[in-house]
């Protein structure tokens, strides 16, 4: 049985919105979670059900009584472009384009959580995938995050998922990403051991900061290329993990002052804007009018791995 909890609104809500009210004093539920909840009937305002856009006054005594249920997600089939590079009856290699997510996760309903995503697009093509990842992730042995694009190795029947997880656990399949980041990376060679984890105050971020909660994360780094450029400096790097956590690249880059990017999460910047041309306008007010030139960088927020197995699948740049 759910435990009912009791909450009496100060006089200092008064004005504000049940939904925003409750977000704030319920620890971990969001706003759209407490919308869950007031569409399923769980809460009540002094006895009676409410909208979410009820005003409070103060004073009112609320009453949950139950848990957000969000709707159950589900994996389906959807025609959407898919660049396959490799395929054979075991297994298939995709390009997973940059803005996809790889399987289904939170979102604001349950079309935005279920569709659009790789294992929609790899359903659509193959029809038949392997279960061992359950019926979310169908055919998936590993992830990209979602601004990531890459090579991804999909299994087509349970055998093949167990074999590709056992040489991804023992190293036996070589991944290496290629990333473009801010500034000019000074060493030829490096390597990053630093233990990452969630951000406490930004839960959307991951953190090297030191944290109880932190896993070892070890990456290598390796300068291709340094550009010096109108838009400031970038140096193209490739790297290679050791650990496959959550951001590990992005993080670990940022953790030594370049940033991916494009990568504004972790500090990079959001646009690149042409320096030559801002400094050449003397005033100050010309300079707040000036409209910058922009680089376009479309593609270039990603990190392309390539695949050194049994099978001999290597992605060439």
């Amino acid at each position: 049985m759910d435990e009912i909890r009791t909450i009496v609104a100060p006089a200092e809500a008064a004005a504000q919105r049940l939904d925003q009210f409750l977000a704030s004093q319920l620890e971990g539920v969001s706003r759209s979670r407490v919308q869950m909840l007031l569409d399923q009937g769980d809460v009540l305002v002094d006895g009676v059900q409410e909208k979410a856009s009820l005003r409070l006054r103060g004073g009112e005594t609320i009453t949950i009584s139950g848990e957000p249920r969000p709707t159950p997600l589900k994996a389906t089939a959807e025609d959407i472009p898919l660049n396959v590079v490799f395929e054979d009856a075991n297994l298939a290699v995709v390009d997973k384009p940059a803005g996809m997510m790889v399987h289904a996760g939170s979102g604001q309903n349950e079309d935005a959580r279920s569709r659009g995503t790789l294992v929609n697009a790899l359903l659509f093509r193959f029809k038949k995938l392997s279960e061992s990842s359950g019926e979310l992730r169908p055919g998936i042995v590993h992830r990209l995050d979602k601004d990531t694009s890459g090579l991804i190795i999909v299994a087509k029947n349970d055998r093949t998922h167990a074999a590709l997880s056992e040489m991804f656990s023992s190293r036996q399949i070589k991944k290496t990403y290629v990333a473009l980041v801010q500034g000019a990376v000074e060493r030829d060679k490096g390597t990053i051991n630093a233990a990452v984890g969630r951000d406490p105050l930004r839960r959307t971020r991951m953190t090297t900061r030191s944290l109880e909660d932190g896993r070892s994360a070890i990456s290598h780094y390796e300068v291709v290329r340094r550009f010096a450029t109108r838009f400031g400096k970038f140096t193209l790097i490739k790297v290679r993990i050791e650990t496959g956590r959550t951001h590990q690249i992005r993080v670990h880059m940022s953790s030594i002052g370049h940033p991916v990017v494009g990568d504004s999460l972790y500090g990079a910047s959001g646009q690149l804007t042409d320096q030559v041309a801002s400094q050449s306008v003397t005033s100050k007010a010309a300079r707040r009018n000036l409209e910058p030139e922009r680089l376009r960088l479309g593609g270039i927020f990603c990190m392309l791995p390539s695949w050194n197995s049994r099978t001999r699948l290597r992605r060439k740049f």
